[in-house]
């Protein structure tokens, strides 16, 4: 089926390198673990020729399916012309604005996963049923003292509950790609841990796990550049030191937004004092 859909629209297999995920078992599972209701407005991300959004129609309130190429723009108005609770938009992810949505369920880009988990933090949700490749979602779900804890661990923990539903072997896709899939279920909630400032919370993580084989106490003092906080070596001299000889990926997310809140109290006391 997606062979002559392809060939119908003059688009070749590997087109734009996309891979359609055919296979009818993990399609049906997707759209069951996403538990939909007949009250749901579900966003699609990269809905290619829209076999997942097939599934989903039937299921869901509305359905919002965001494709970037105009080709397989063309595939789903065609496939899907009548149906009343369908609307495409014809744009990148990345540029559009969101919606409102009650769920998000897709088989993402994956050369842009990071980028659209993100986006879709900054937006209420109740649910999200996304595909990313393998090891990114061993990534997101990943506790520390594990070589796959990583910033995305820490934010992802920042924003929700997160875990690995299902495992998708390549043989799932037309054409097959060269990387192993995983659908990973996001349960947005509020941070567990305390976090004075979320902006600054997000820079200091990126900036201690670009230097993640350096003591945290060096790490800090390294990135600064991205922090931006005056006489930084002299703060970092008054944080815990059984936090300072560790390094990020051996704290806690927890532990990380102490040391954030830590750093952010004193660098506003001593503006203060100035």
């Amino acid at each position: 089926m997606v062979q002559s859909i392809l060939r119908k629209y003059g688009i070749r297999g590997g087109y734009h390198d996309q891979h359609f995920l055919i296979n009818k078992n993990i399609l049906d599972r997707i759209v069951e673990s996403a538990h939909l209701t007949s009250d749901d407005t579900v966003l699609e991300i990269g809905a290619g020729i829209g076999n997942l959004t097939e599934r989903l129609l039937p299921h869901a309130k509305k359905v919002i399916a965001i494709e970037f190429d105009q080709k397989l723009v063309a595939v789903l108005e065609d496939r899907f012309y009548g149906v009343d609770n369908l609307e495409i938009i014809h744009g990148d992810v990345l540029d559009v604005d969101l919606p409102e949505f009650d769920k998000v369920v897709a088989n993402l880009p994956y050369s842009i996963s990071s980028e659209i988990t993100f986006k879709l933090f900054k937006h209420k949700f109740k649910l999200g049923i996304l595909m990313y490749q393998y090891e990114f979602a061993k990534r997101m779900v990943s506790s520390s003292n594990s070589k796959d804890y990583s910033r995305l661990s820490v934010n992802t923990n920042y924003f929700a509950d997160a875990k690995i539903i299902i495992k998708v072997p390549a043989s799932a896709f037309s054409p097959q790609p060269e990387v192993r899939s995983a659908v990973v279920e996001l349960v947005p909630r509020p941070s567990p841990f305390k976090v004075d400032d979320e902006a600054f919370f997000l820079r200091f993580v990126t900036a201690v796990f670009s230097q993640r084989r350096k003591k945290l106490r060096n790490a800090i003092v390294n990135a600064n550049s991205i922090l931006g906080v005056n006489n930084i070596k002299q703060i970092v001299a008054q944080l815990p030191e059984d936090f300072m000889v560790k390094r990020a990926e051996n704290l806690e997310p927890h532990e990380l937004a102490d040391i954030a809140n830590r750093i952010l109290a004193i660098a506003t006391l001593n503006k203060e004092s100035t």
